[in-house]
């Protein structure tokens, strides 16, 4: 296959962890071309195609200058989109403004004939913190809104709670509220901006301590190993972004429950990669963007993360458009 990853430079990798280098190394094993791009790389114009302005690279197996490619500058070869046999949208969040117009012009390329995963519409359709709305029977209380008093009355009901920005990502923005509500109001200053923006608040919940599990879901079925990111040093935060531990550990019943749950209905959307988020028994978030961990989880376990998903990825290539 011919495969192009939209993503972030690939200059900013860093290989020993990134889950789109696992991809990239496993797909250039089995024989398959590597070109890769950023959003910003793609364009449009009235009686042409969606194109890209691409790098096609080979993975050198040197740890610092880890790839080599065909053109100096991302604009010195621009490839029609429809003409890869698949195109992996791995643009980390935040999902801005330009990422929102990057999944439309990915959807023009889809009407023309591209092949794109995650598909585009679905990363539209399923915010990564208010996705989890769909399947109540598995999150804990939570709360979605723009009102101050609302949280306010949430934080008497349950004590002790979490609030967080829709559009963070990596643990950003992430508050703590206990009993006391010490600092409440400035926090909800902070986050809702007056009432300009909506926050998410969750009751806290002590399994934290345990790890926030990453539960990875591929083409509908789970990875038989999550990673559980473990908050250090008094943190609350469990995200491997701000210095949480990981460690990869067998599902559990439940854990397995509210994979295969929320993946076979997701995978029929058009995701056929999903990292879900689960603190004790209760879902946290469902990630659609770019989900990481397969290196973690393969390090530690030897299962093969990245060996699962092309295989799965080839697999939706070869079924009928």
């Amino acid at each position: 296959m011919n495969l192009l990853f939209v993503a972030d430079p690939l200059e900013s990798f860093k290989i020993y962890k990134d889950t789109t280098f696992a991809m990239m190394r496993e797909a250039q094993a089995r024989g398959h071309q590597i070109s890769a791009c950023e959003p910003k790389d793609i364009m449009w114009q009235r009686g042409a195609c969606v194109t890209a302005a691409v790098r096609n690279i080979t993975l050198t197996g040197d740890p610092v200058h880890w790839f080599s490619a065909a053109q100096h500058q991302p604009g010195d070869r621009c490839q029609v989109l429809k003409y890869f046999d698949a195109v992996v949208m791995r643009k980390d969040p935040p999902f801005d403004s330009e990422f929102f117009y990057a999944t439309h012009l990915l959807e023009q390329a889809e009407r023309e004939g591209a092949r794109v995963f995650n598909k585009p519409r679905a990363l539209r359709d399923h915010p990564e913190k208010l996705a989890i709305l769909e399947w109540p029977q598995f999150i804990g209380p939570t709360l979605v809104t723009r009102e101050a008093q609302d949280i306010r009355r949430f934080h008497a009901e349950h004590q002790d709670i979490i609030l967080k920005p829709l559009d963070g990502m990596g643990g950003t923005g992430i508050f703590r509220v206990r009993q006391d509500g010490l600092n409440l109001g400035a926090i909800i200053e902070t986050l809702n901006q007056d009432g300009a923006q909506t926050v998410m608040v969750q009751k806290f919940l002590p399994a934290i301590s345990e790890g926030d599990k990453r539960i990875l879901v591929i083409g509908g079925q789970p990875v038989p190993y999550c990673l559980a990111r473990i908050p250090q040093g008094g943190e609350v935060r469990g995200n491997l972004a701000v210095g949480g531990k990981g460690v990869a550990q067998p599902l559990s019943a439940r854990d397995r429950a509210i994979a295969e749950a929320i993946g076979s209905v997701l995978a029929e959307r058009g995701l056929l990669l999903m990292g879900l988020d689960v603190i004790g028994d209760s879902l946290t978030e469902i990630n659609v963007t770019s989900p990481t961990c397969f290196q973690e989880i393969a390090e530690q376990t030897g299962f093969d993360v990245a060996a699962m998903f092309v295989t799965a990825l080839e697999a939706a290539v070869a079924q009928p458009r």
